[in-house]
């Protein structure tokens, strides 16, 4: 006996939805096989449910398409903070700079290698002292370091940092999306069910095969389980060789 499969995917949701929706306004109400107050939650809901799929898949492909540029833009800040504190470093290896340069930057006199920036927040947080040290260094009349210079490294600072609070609020975005197409989902899960609840039991004195065929013109989707279908394709197989 095949059972009834309700939509799992929100396009199958949408097809059962519209499905209904055209034989509500095809069929005269004596003539549908469910109720008006049923096809007029179908008619409110529909528009909602569409805006809500539509929705979410513009934040999804924005948040996705920004994120490449917000990568280049974390990996440019990166790449000038490192070569700033290399640059650095290779002064006061070759003498013009004193150790006591490090401090400025919340480093060790005596660390020779380069602070943590693979993540985001090291990036912020090595950015804002790289760039205070840099400032007070400067207000004191000390030799800025260069190549990269100082205003290099704050533009792209800047544009990461730009890009992260962007970031941020795509993902924000994204997931009240998924948040309210989650709800819509299960709002259409229910009026889907109702719908082919009041279907089936319009048609629940015919017999099974014609029930399901009738039910079927109102996007009921019935499947057979796997045990089953192999009965059914080795029954046609007889029935065509007997043929």
């Amino acid at each position: 006996m095949p059972y009834r499969r309700l939509p799992n995917t929100d396009n199958a949701r949408l097809r059962a939805l519209k499905t209904a929706l055209e034989k509500g306004r095809e069929l005269p109400p004596f003539r549908l096989a469910f109720s008006q107050k049923t096809l007029q939650e179908i008619s409110s809901f529909l528009p909602s449910f569409e805006t809500g799929i539509q929705l979410n898949r513009q934040n999804y492909s924005r948040y996705v398409d920004y994120g490449k540029k917000y990568q280049q833009e974390l990996k440019k800040a990166r790449l000038y903070l490192s070569h700033f504190i290399q640059v650095m470093n290779m002064s006061i290896q070759r003498g013009e700079l004193p150790e006591s340069t490090r401090e400025y930057f919340r480093l060790s006199p005596d660390e020779k290698t380069l602070p943590p920036l693979q993540s985001e927040d090291d990036v912020i947080t090595w950015g804002e002292r790289i760039i205070e040290g840099e400032n007070q260094r400067i207000r004191k009349g000390l030799s800025p370091v260069t190549n990269p210079t100082m205003a290099m490294v704050r533009v792209w600072f800047e544009k990461f940092m730009e890009g992260y609070r962007f970031q941020k609020t795509m993902l924000q975005k994204q997931a009240r999306s998924q948040t309210n197409l989650a709800n819509l989902r299960s709002e259409a899960d229910r009026i889907i069910v109702q719908v082919w609840n009041e279907v089936e039991d319009h048609f629940r004195d015919l017999p099974d095969e014609m029930k399901r065929e009738k039910a079927g013109e109102y996007g009921v989707t019935y499947v057979y389980r796997k045990n089953e279908m192999e009965k059914q394709n080795h029954y046609e197989n007889g029935q065509k060789k007997t043929g």
